[in-house]
């Protein structure tokens, strides 16, 4: 039987990421005596590895496209009351300058250890209880509000507010936990599964791990189609990794939640690899053909030096091609994703909570009032390019804010 906390909070913060933080503050701000709970030996693990040490904070080119889900428009309603100008203000107030490269938001110091710290900051003069290596086992439903059950005590509150994350990555305690605490609340998710990660890949050629490894490490500037039903169904540019196992590299981060839902339907989808997105079909065969006729003591294989890798080039000629057979491979180099790398190398998981239970302004739970789910446990997932920080400051913010004004209302 575990203890109960003598002291009752008004608001217990499951989860200590980028939303949790921002829940706990946004409340602690408005008055109310906040929790935060959780369950690694510090704060802010996930948030610390964010653009690569970086921390892309948000972008400044927001766009339907940037957030997906099966209501994506649940992102853009949630912004309308939270903006980019909102956390870019907040931060600001905070002590962060914030560098605009092309529209993607970096702190000045380029370390995200500067964002964590100065939530951290916040917290402690906002006097949030931050209690780590808290396992939250439940949520229980209790007189005026929930009870969160961890190993060894319980947590009484009038509000609590999940920002658990999610399973993706592989920082020690993205173990997809808030998903079950949600499910045994009631709440419906939409089943999660890896994205922003590469893809594992096969082609229609029986040998095709062959050419895997002989183009495994190149890198190169090109771009992807992702088609399903023989459509296409979307399309990114960029610099395209290639591996041991099929594709990498952000073109493919931004379509693989795409493509392992496809697979998890049962659809079989395409990617059409470009690596001359330039041109062409008709324009790089004459620019090709032109080549051979200045050089005619070149090989078609060697008259492909300066263009392409060498390792790519060996892969693009096996078997002597045409010239006809060649540019289709260029353009329209065909693989068949089988799935996603694997959820540690997945950025972000697509998934989760259903928006449709949630009121968009205050990410409460329409049938279970005083319950608030955000960041990544809910079914929004975004593009790279700081779009899934700013969804956790976003729906971190509100949570925060509606507890807070729920508090207000209930004691007035």
């Amino acid at each position: 039987m575990s203890k109960s906390k003598h002291a009752e909070s008004s608001v217990v913060v499951i989860g200590g990421g980028a939303s949790g933080l921002m829940a706990a503050v946004t409340a602690a701000r408005m008055g109310a005596k906040v929790t935060l709970l959780e369950h690694n030996d510090r704060l802010g693990k996930k948030l610390l590895a964010t653009g690569n040490g970086r921390c892309n904070m948000t972008n400044i080119q927001q766009n339907p496209r940037a957030y997906r889900g099966t209501c994506p428009e649940f992102a853009d309603m949630a912004l309308s009351h939270f903006s980019v100008g909102d956390t870019i203000r907040f931060f600001s107030q905070l002590g962060i300058y914030t560098k605009n490269k092309n529209g993607w938001i970096y702190p000045a110091s380029l370390q995200a250890s500067s964002v964590l710290e100065v939530l951290e900051m916040e917290a402690r003069y906002l006097k949030v209880k931050c209690k780590t290596r808290e396992n939250v086992t439940a949520v229980l439903p209790a007189e005026d509000g929930y009870l969160a059950v961890t190993e060894g005590w319980s947590y009484p509150c009038r509000k609590v507010i999940l920002a658990c994350g999610s399973s993706a990555s592989g920082i020690e305690g993205a173990d997809g936990s808030g998903y079950s605490l949600a499910e045994k609340l009631g709440l419906r998710l939409i089943p999660p599964l890896p994205a922003l990660v590469p893809l594992r890949c096969r082609t229609k050629s029986s040998d095709y791990r062959k050419s895997f490894s002989r183009w495994s490490g190149v890198r190169v500037e090109g771009r992807v189609v992702l088609r399903a039903n023989g459509e296409n169904f979307l399309s990114e540019t960029g610099e395209l990794q290639l591996t041991d196992y099929g594709v990498s590299g952000i073109p493919v981060f931004q379509l693989s939640r795409y493509a392992v839902r496809l697979l998890q339907e049962g659809q079989t989808p395409e990617l059409l690899l470009d690596f001359f997105p330039d041109f062409s079909k008709k324009q790089l065969e004459g620019f090709l053909r032109k080549r051979q006729e200045d050089c005619p003591y070149k090989t078609r294989k060697e008259s492909l030096t300066g263009l392409f890798p060498r390792k790519l080039i060996e892969v693009l000629m096996d078997g002597s091609p045409t010239l006809e057979e060649l540019v289709s491979r260029i353009k329209e180099y065909l693989l068949l994703p089988t799935g996603a790398a694997s959820l540690e190398q997945a950025q972000v998981c697509s998934g989760g909570v259903d928006t449709r239970q949630l009121h968009p302004e205050s990410m409460e739970a329409k049938e279970y009032p005083g319950l608030y789910i955000c960041g990544e446990l809910a079914d929004i997932d975004g593009a790279c390019g700081g779009y899934n920080l700013q969804w956790a400051w976003t729906s971190g913010a509100l949570a925060g804010r509606a507890a807070a004004e729920a508090l207000r209302k209930e004691s007035s």
